[in-house]
């Protein structure tokens, strides 16, 4: 087993330094426009993000199983050396993209990762608001293990994906270097992505790269100034209804869909979905 790192409990000092370096510099240095902090709001997110640890934990159980059956079941192995987990976190980062780009657009996979866009505040607080039922990812990264990549040095990659995107949650940061931005994911580039604006929703999906959106179609700038949150805000700070309002809306639409395809097309479409004539087979009431 690769003998790593705990990227993401190394990373804790750091995140509660720049936590309380941004309260300062808003206390000492406001913006009217900035959003700030607002105590039920954080209070909220770090109880989300308390939560999520103690329920990964669980998750992780039989997700690490079928990880070490899949990677005992193929014939491949990458070693972890000097050279060879640059490629891990470029090849995780892609799959990254891929699962964030998911859970947008797949209600069913929306539900566990609306709770992160869930506050209208924007500030490193809103980086620990974290789903609880995150076993929806696993699916995403099962290429990697087939491609021989060890689930601990998945792992590994996965919470220094996680640790990258704490800092990019701020409004204190403005634009960077013009090389910066159009590598790397930056304040600017994720405020579009945590914003409801029709132009800049499901946008920018990368982790540590935005290059992936560059190449799919799914990078847009900022250009007006965001606003935070939902399309319809949830207006709670019950940590358990933040945990679970899409499910139980999902549930909702479910019990009044009136054929098997609507039911389905519930779970697989964009969180926006409603049935329309045309969805139904001719004969079937509207």
């Amino acid at each position: 087993m690769p003998n790593l790192p705990n990227v993401v409990l190394w990373s804790i000092p750091a995140f509660v330094l720049l936590t309380v370096l941004e309260i300062v510099s808003l206390r000492f240095h406001p913006d009217e426009d900035e959003q700030g902090y607002g105590v039920k709001d954080t209070a909220t997110s770090l109880t989300m993000g308390l939560g999520s640890l103690l329920f990964d934990a669980g998750w992780k159980i039989p997700i690490v199983a079928i990880y070490s059956v899949l990677y005992e079941l193929t014939p491949l192995r990458v070693p972890v050396l000097w050279w060879t987990v640059p490629l891990m976190l470029l090849a995780q980062d892609f799959c990254y993209y891929w699962s964030h780009r998911g859970h947008h657009v797949i209600r069913i996979l929306w539900a566990c990762h609306v709770v992160h866009h869930s506050s209208k505040h924007y500030n490193f607080s809103t980086a620990l608001r974290q789903p609880w039922t995150s076993a929806t990812v696993w699916p995403f990264y099962v290429p990697m293990i087939l491609a021989g990549v060890h689930p601990a040095a998945l792992a590994f990659c996965s919470s220094a994906n996680l640790v990258y995107q704490f800092w990019i949650h701020t409004e204190r940061i403005d634009r960077l270097p013009r090389p910066i931005e159009y590598v790397f994911n930056t304040p600017s580039h994720h405020r579009v992505h945590h914003a409801s604006q029709g132009g800049y929703l499901d946008r920018n999906f990368g982790g540590i790269l935005i290059v992936w959106d560059r190449l799919f179609g799914s990078f847009t700038p900022e250009t007006t100034r965001p606003v935070f949150g939902l399309t319809k805000d949830l207006n709670s700070f019950n940590p358990l209804r933040v945990a679970t309002h899409e499910y139980v809306s999902i549930a909702r639409d479910l019990a009044k869909a009136e054929t098997w395809g609507d039911r389905v097309r519930h779970l697989t479409k964009g969180p926006g979905w409603k049935p329309t004539p045309t969805d139904r087979p001719e004969g079937t009431a509207a």
